[in-house]
């Protein structure tokens, strides 16, 4: 094993990316299994419009990040990380038993209290395992470790999706497997997380401010005070934001403008969730193992060029008739390079991230750099929910799903020109990266 790969050989990271990815990996597969029981079973667990609540669920989930992050941030900072992991995870484990209960009666309160606490689950979870990172990696190694955590999250996003689903399709019974493996998954979370090396506290004697909404305030103007590092939240946000536009939107794209069933949504997923896995372990040799911004703009251009070239790739709405399985929509003109775009935007989404995460990460002093990666995630959480407003009142206003991914496309290019404007590093360094000539750090 070399290069980032070795990582996974090591105690200081293997345990951390077990954890990691067995918690991503199991949000996924209990949101996935919740909405299709919803949606299939709405009715008898609820009077409620299930469509209304499968909706619902997506904001239940995300509400924590506004609610927690500022306290998960500061006790990131105050106590020993792999203490705080260990007891995120046995918060986990009860967890799943309130999901089990909520699945084997079933009982809709019980399974969306789940969700929230899962919610609150990963607010616990993300600022400590970035904040972890420089402590038991190297400089050189930060991008690719950077890179396993990103591409292992999006392909258990995409696992758990998929397990999810076929576990609540397996009759009468899937409910209770579902509930099953959550717990297993859990438990098994629980279990790496006890190899996780100790990371002492940077600061043990913080107060805790225990007001989300001063501390919050305080949290992202002292990430606005290092302005590489606030725009590096910005530009990670804004990579959340174009990911979810694309992502919500699967379903639809399939069903309407490729006349595909759920096999091709299966499909679209795969191809773009392995596109960023690929972009993300590709840094590491791209940028010579050193945090290279100059990949940025590099990524930032693949994100329009592609995104545009699928507006003009994608058949119009309505325009195939019947649903497609995987198999047949491949056999179908234009359709690899449909697929190839959406792995290439997968890839150069990958390349934009994965630099921005580790100068977020060293270029924050080791004082506040939980909180200013909590301040991340609630910006992170923000830029999701404007995309799912901006979707709503784009398509409502007559858009088709293709010209959505359009406008995320242009919008792609003016976020990325105007964050280069404020910090003209990030176009220096891709010049020079091109020269193969790296510029030193500014």
């Amino acid at each position: 094993m070399s290069g980032q790969f070795k990582l996974l050989s090591e105690r200081r990271f293997l345990p951390l990316f077990v954890t990691q990815f067995l918690g991503a990996f199991n949000d996924n597969v209990l949101k996935n299994a919740m909405v299709i029981l919803i949606t299939f079973q709405g009715a008898r667990m609820s009077s409620v419009d299930p469509a209304l609540m499968v909706n619902a669920c997506a904001g239940i989930f995300i509400l924590p990040f506004f609610l927690f992050s500022a306290t998960a941030g500061q006790l990131a900072d105050k106590y020993e990380k792999s203490r705080l992991i260990r007891l995120v995870k046995t918060l986990e484990i009860g967890i799943m038993i309130i999901a089990a209960v909520g699945f084997w009666l079933p009982n809709l309160p019980l399974l969306l209290t789940a969700l929230f606490l899962m919610g609150m689950h990963s607010t616990l979870f993300g600022p400590v395992k970035y904040s972890i990172l420089p402590q038991h990696l190297h400089e050189d190694e930060l991008i690719g470790g950077n890179a396993l955590i990103e591409s292992g999250t999006f392909l258990a996003i995409l696992f758990g999706t998929l397990l999810g689903g076929t576990l609540i399709g397996l009759g009468e019974n899937g409910r209770h497997f579902a509930s099953a493996t959550c717990f297993l998954i859990a438990a098994l979370g629980y279990l790496a997380s006890r190899g996780v090396p100790i990371a002492p506290p940077p600061v043990p004697g913080l107060h805790i401010n225990w007001n989300p909404l001063t501390e919050t305030w305080r949290n992202l103007k002292s990430a606005k005070q290092n302005r590489s590092v606030f725009l590096s939240i910005l530009g990670i946000s804004w990579f959340w934001f174009y990911g979810a536009m694309f992502l919500s939107q699967f379903p639809s794209f399939a069903k309407n403008n490729l006349g595909g069933n759920e096999s091709v949504v299966t499909l679209l997923l795969a191809l773009f969730s392995v596109g960023i896995g690929l972009g993300s372990l590709l840094c590491e040799k791209l940028s010579g193992k050193q945090i290279e911004p100059g990949l940025v703009p590099f990524g930032s251009i693949g994100l329009t060029v592609f995104a545009v070239d699928l507006f003009f790739a994608a058949p119009a709405a309505g325009g195939v008739a019947t649903q497609l399985g995987a198999v047949e929509f491949l056999g179908q003109a234009g359709s690899l390079r449909i697929l190839a775009d959406l792995v290439l935007i997968g890839v150069f989404g990958g390349f934009y991230c994965v630099p921005l995460y580790a100068l977020m990460q060293t270029r924050s002093e080791a004082s506040h750099r939980s909180r200013i990666i909590a301040s991340n995630n609630i910006l992170n959480a923000l830029f999701m929910v404007v995309a799912a407003l901006l979707a709503i009142v784009l398509l409502g206003a007559g858009c088709s799903v293709s010209e959505l991914f359009l406008v995320t496309a242009v919008l792609n290019a003016f976020i990325a020109a105007y964050i280069y404007t404020l910090r003209p590093e990030f176009i220096n360094r891709f010049f020079a990266w091109l020269a193969r000539k790296p510029l030193g750090d500014k």
